[in-house]
């Protein structure tokens, strides 16, 4: 049976937006990231069948990003005041960090741990939310119910990751300075 689930939570779905059903809001957002949590261990079982380094890469990044997004926006009211976003140099430790599936099982556990201090007691979907979090962590404990894969990140990933770190600050900080000169010219 196909069913949208804020329909549980409001009428209409502009209900959500409007400020005096925040609480309705954000327990709708919970609902939606515990449905989003229940990917998780195909996720793992996938990834952990990937034997060639750059399709693992390929496949691993955005899943570790999406893990961090779930993360920061779990039971965060934010959501709908405006963005909310993983921090740039979050992102490029997770590009750099997520090169092999016992090191995407360890990110994997720091965020659901993360999504798991903040479930509120109250929240329609906490049993749910706690059940799901409780068959992550059995996966993503050191020897748990997957077939493990040593892996190791050749040097030059973690080279060129860091390479592309620091030449987007660089050119981040050239173009500053181009345009305060241009805006001092100017005056």
């Amino acid at each position: 049976m196909h069913y949208r689930v804020w329909s549980r939570y409001a009428k209409k779905l502009s209900d959500l937006a409007k400020p005096e059903n925040i609480d309705m809001a954000v327990q709708c957002l919970n609902e939606l990231i515990t449905n989003a949590l229940h990917h998780v261990p195909d996720v793992l079982t996938y990834l952990s069948r990937l034997k060639n380094q750059s399709v693992f890469n390929f496949c691993a990044i955005p899943q570790v990003m999406a893990i961090a997004t779930l993360a920061a926006c779990y039971n965060n009211k934010q959501v709908f005041r405006g963005v909310v976003k993983i921090r740039k140099g979050q992102a490029v430790t997770l590009m750099m960090d997520a090169t092999n599936i016992q090191a995407v099982k360890a990110i994997m556990y720091q965020y659901v741990e993360e999504i798991y201090q903040k479930i509120p007691s109250t929240d329609p979907s906490s049993n749910k939310t706690q059940q799901v979090i409780a068959s992550i962590r059995a996966m993503s404990l050191p020897g748990g119910p997957m077939a493990s894969r040593h892996h190791y990140s050749p040097i030059y990933l973690s080279c060129a990751m860091l390479l592309a770190a620091l030449s987007w600050q660089y050119l981040s900080t050239i173009s500053k300075a181009t345009e305060e000169y241009v805006q001092a010219g100017e005056n």
